[in-house]
C-alpha cells in the first residue's frame, strides 16, 4: 500500500508523513511566510502545504456573510476574508523554493482547475483536495489526470460522497491516494474528532493510506490517530497565534510542530507488532522477579516455616507459586540467610 510522494514513502509500513499547512497566516507578508517556512523545517515538518485560489475563484462580492456567532469569522464577508487568507500566486514559487532548500516537500490544494495548470507549472509532486471541493468533480478529474498522489480530506461529507470522489479520482487516473479523515469545524474539538473512524475507513478503502487532517488544539488528537493507523497528519502552522491571522487560532507554532514530529513517530514506532513472552531486551529484567530465599539460618532436617524462607527479589531462587507446597518440607542441608533456595536444598 505504501507509495512515495517526492522522496517519502507514505504508508503504514513507514513513520507519520506531517504536513505543515501555511493557509492564510503569512497575513498577506511573504517574508512572514518564508519565516513559517524555515520555523516548520527546523521543527522537523515534512512538507509545506500551501491554498492556491483567489477570493474571485472561490465566491462573488457580496455572496454570503458568515451569521455563525460561533465561528471565527463571525459577521466576515466571504469575500473578503477570501482576499485576505490567500495566498498570492507569485509568491508560490519562492515558497516551495525556500521548502526545497530545507529538504522539505511542498505542494497545494487547488480550488479550481485553473489552480492545478498554474501548480503544473511548479511541478508539485502531489495534490491535496480540501474537504469543500471534494464535490467537485471537474476538479477531482483534472487534478487525477495529471497522474501525482493526491491526498483528499473528507470533513463534512457523507459517506456516499466520500465512495464517489474516490471512484471518480481512480476512474481518472489516480493510482495513490490518500484519505484523511477530517472535522470542518475551526477549531475541532476532541469530542467532534471521532478517530476511530480512521480504522473503518481503512477496512472500507484498503487501496489507501489513511490520516488526519486536524482542526484541534495541541497534538493530542494527532498521536492518537497514528496509534489507530494514521499515515499522514496535517496541521495548521503559525509562528505565534498572538501574532492573529485568518487561521492562527487553531494553528501550531513551531514547538509545538517539534513536539508533534517527535510524539507521532514514537506512537507509530510504539504500535509494534503482536507480542507476548520475554523479549530479548526483556532478558536481563527478569533477573529482578520475586523467588524464594532462605530468610534466617536453617538446620538440615529443620522445617521451612513463615518465618525462614520468603518471597524477595532477585529471581535466582526457586519460583512464588512453591512457596506454599514449601511450607513444613525439610531442608537437606544447612542453610544461611539470604540464601536463594533451589530444589536440590529440600
Amino acid at each position: 500500500m505504501s507509495f512515495p510522494i517526492g522522496s517519502r514513502l507514505i504508508g503504514p509500513d513507514q513513520p507519520p508523513f506531517i504536513i505543515a499547512e501555511l493557509s492564510g497566516n503569512h497575513n498577506q507578508d511573504l517574508e512572514r511566510g518564508l519565516a513559517i517556512v524555515d520555523a516548520v523545517a527546523a521543527a522537523g515538518a515534512h512538507a509545506i502545504k500551501l491554498q492556491t485560489y483567489t477570493a474571485d475563484t472561490m465566491t462573488l462580492p457580496g455572496a454570503y456573510r458568515i451569521d455563525d456567532p460561533n465561528s471565527l469569522w463571525y459577521g466576515r464577508e466571504l469575500h473578503e476574508l477570501y482576499q485576505e487568507a490567500y495566498t498570492p500566486w507569485d509568491w508560490h514559487q519562492p515558497l516551495f523554493e525556500r521548502a526545497k532548500s530545507h529538504g522539505m516537500l511542498a505542494f497545494s490544494s487547488p480550488f479550481d482547475e485553473s489552480a492545478v495548470d498554474f501548480l503544473e507549472t511548479l511541478d508539485v509532486p502531489a495534490y491535496k483536495i480540501a474537504s469543500f471541493e471534494n464535490t467537485d468533480w471537474p476538479l477531482l478529474r483534472r487534478v487525477a489526470a495529471t497522474g501525482k498522489p493526491v491526498i483528499m480530506s473528507t470533513g463534512a461529507s457523507t459517506l456516499a460522497e466520500v465512495a464517489e470522489a474516490v471512484a471518480v479520482l481512480r476512474e481518472a487516473g489516480c493510482k495513490d491516494l490518500v484519505l484523511l479523515k477530517c472535522t470542518s469545524t475551526y477549531p475541532a474539538t476532541p469530542q467532534n474528532t471521532n478517530l476511530r473512524t480512521i480504522p473503518h475507513f481503512a477496512q472500507l478503502f484498503p487501496e489507501s493510506p489513511v490520516g488526519l487532517s486536524d482542526h484541534t488544539m495541541g497534538v493530542g488528537a494527532a498521536v492518537a490517530a497514528v496509534a489507530l493507523g494514521a499515515c499522514v497528519i496535517e496541521k495548521h502552522v503559525t509562528l505565534r497565534r498572538a501574532d492573529g491571522g485568518v487561521d492562527s487560532a487553531f494553528s501550531l507554532e513551531p514547538e509545538e510542530v517539534a513536539a508533534l514530529v517527535t510524539e507521532t513517530e514514537r506512537a507509530w514506532q510504539a504500535l509494534g507488532q503482536i507480542q507476548y513472552g520475554v523479549q530479548r531486551a526483556e532478558e536481563k529484567s527478569r533477573l529482578y522477579k520475586r523467588s524464594i530465599y532462605v530468610a534466617q539460618d536453617i538446620r538440615a532436617g529443620e522445617p521451612f516455616t513463615l518465618e525462614n524462607i520468603r518471597v524477595v527479589r532477585p529471581g535466582l531462587g526457586l519460583p512464588p507459586r512453591y512457596y506454599e507446597p514449601l511450607l513444613g518440607k525439610p531442608a537437606r542441608q544447612d542453610l544461611r540467610a539470604g540464601t536463594p533456595l533451589t530444589w536440590e536444598m529440600l
